[in-house]
């Protein structure tokens, strides 16, 4: 089963290139989006109340969202048992290990039987006939035989290629995986919907922000303190959200909404935090509304061209290797388009990309190619096979270089001219170490290449995180995906719920 993160829910198709090793996915797949609520499902593992810490006693919500989260982590233990024993998801296997697994207080990790190890050294090795044969004619009629036998048994030279990141392992139930379940039964998830592959991204993002919580959540509790808000603490905030690039804009509408609620009831920190979450995921939310399409995927059954803008040194390259590889682990057929050639070893560095997850590239080897025809190319090859998505790597430019521009301009028009039926987006990519920086260049590409949406780079290495609000609230732009690490697993379609979470996590 494959985990389609574009839509956030498991599908029964296989992707096309990827490698056929089942992904971690909830053993039943009813529909993420339905609104059944967390607590129903958490009492109905609340019976083992002595597995359950000194939590429970702090009062029904919180024993209530302890089960929940120990239900989840029993199912999730009980698919990778299974899937080590060879079973198939929803088995009576599966069951049996959940129900095992829920009775222990902190679940250690799977115990595997281990194989019993087959070594071709126990085989008896024949004799050799007599023969008036001397013993080294016999040893290389020995290796003749031996490579014909491998020759036969492997035609093909070329072995399956297969993505090199590793599935997602459980780790022990810590911290970091109860508020990564409390994340997901926030938004409606049940115990039995929950993925291994959500909760590794999140606690991914929950580490990646980390820089920036530590400074803005340290500050934000500092001035909240334990008495209910006041004018002052307000202005407090002001200096709090600006520091960490949430820009001017969104800063005023979030204190804006503050001061009216204080002019109504008095507000304590808690219910501060509260609101203030609310009014940071509005902000976040309004420009994705607006453009109509909650989440960015490509569409089955149509060709889909995204096209990676931005400066240099932004990560683009890197971003587009990670979306081909997310691509490749959701089910869809995937290809990918050098056309950035004018940096040295940019071409490389996207074939490498595409090694890495199975993806074919198109480039052209001769220096100082031209990006059209690239472009041209992948175009073509992608409507000879069917390809529901071609990612196109462009090179750096600054917004201001007008003749650099236009090649964007030819670019698009050759998409345009080719497969005027395809879905096209231009996806900016912006690294949050540059703060401000960034939000002027998001401001410039907006209006000279078309955007339609930004993809968010590097936040694992900046405390400037806040500048997706700045981001989403001065230009209106749409962020589509997050980037929260080095890894090729590291960069996932972005939700304004987890991202106020993780970046509010106490």
């Amino acid at each position: 089963m494959v985990f389609d993160w574009f839509k956030r829910n498991p599908t029964p198709e296989a992707p096309p290139t990827a490698d056929p090793q089942p992904e971690a996915a909830p053993a039943e797949a009813p529909s993420p989006e339905e609104p059944s609520s967390a607590s129903a499902d958490g009492p109905s593992t609340s019976s083992p109340s002595g597995a359950v810490p000194a939590a429970s006693a702090d009062g029904d919500g919180d024993a209530d969202a302890l089960a929940w989260a120990r239900e989840a982590y029993a199912r999730l233990k009980a698919q990778q048992e299974a899937e080590r024993q060879g079973a198939p998801a929803g088995s009576a296997l599966v069951e049996a290990v959940a129900a095992s697994a829920e009775l222990m207080a902190v679940a250690p990790e799977p115990v595997v039987a281990p194989e019993p190890a087959v070594s071709s050294a126990s085989a008896a090795v024949p004799e050799p006939p007599p023969s008036g044969r001397s013993l080294l004619e016999q040893a290389a009629a020995e290796r003749a035989e031996r490579q014909q036998s491998l020759t036969l048994a492997s035609p093909e030279p070329v072995a399956p290629p297969a993505p090199v990141a590793e599935e997602p392992e459980l780790g022990a139930f810590d911290d970091s995986f109860t508020w990564s379940a409390e994340v997901l039964a926030a938004q409606g998830k049940r115990a039995d919907q929950v993925s291994l592959e959500e909760i590794d991204w999140l606690g991914r993002l929950r580490q990646g922000l980390e820089k920036t919580r530590r400074g803005f959540v340290t500050q934000l509790l500092d001035n909240l303190g334990d008495d209910p808000l006041t004018p002052e603490v307000l202005d407090d905030l002001e200096s709090t959200l600006l520091r960490a690039d949430v820009g001017v804009r969104a800063t005023d509408q979030v204190l804006e909404a503050l001061r009216q609620r204080l002019n109504q009831e008095v507000v304590d920190p808690s219910e501060g935090i509260r609101f203030l979450k609310e009014q940071l995921r509005t902000i976040l939310e309004a420009p994705i509304a607006q453009s109509g399409m909650p989440v960015l995927a490509p569409e089955k059954g149509r060709l889909n061209v995204w096209l990676m803008v931005g400066v240099n040194g932004v990560g683009k390259t890197t971003t587009l290797g990670k979306l081909a590889n997310l691509a490749v682990r959701s089910g869809y057929s995937c290809l990918i388009a050098a056309a950035d050639t004018f940096r040295a070893a940019a071409v490389q560095q996207v074939q490498v990309w595409g090694e890495r997850s199975a993806v074919p590239v198109i480039a052209n080897p001769s220096a100082n190619a031209d990006p059209a025809a690239v472009v041209y190319d992948a175009i073509g090859a992608a409507q000879a096979h069917g390809t529901e998505l071609v990612l196109v790597d462009t090179a750096g430019r600054l917004q201001t270089k007008h003749n650099l521009m236009e090649e964007l301009a030819k670019v698009r028009r050759i998409v345009d001219k080719l497969a005027p039926e395809a879905v096209v987006q231009s996806l900016l990519v912006l690294d949050a170490s540059q703060g401000q920086n960034g939000l002027k260049q998001a401001m410039a590409f907006a209006s000279a290449a078309g955007l339609t949406g930004v993809v968010i780079t590097k936040l694992d290495g900046s405390a400037r995180g806040g500048v997706a609000l700045a981001v989403a609230s001065e230009t209106g732009l749409p962020i589509r995906f997050i980037g929260a690490g080095e890894g090729i697993r590291d960069l996932r379609p972005f939700n304004s719920f987890e991202f106020v979470e993780a970046l509010l996590a106490s």
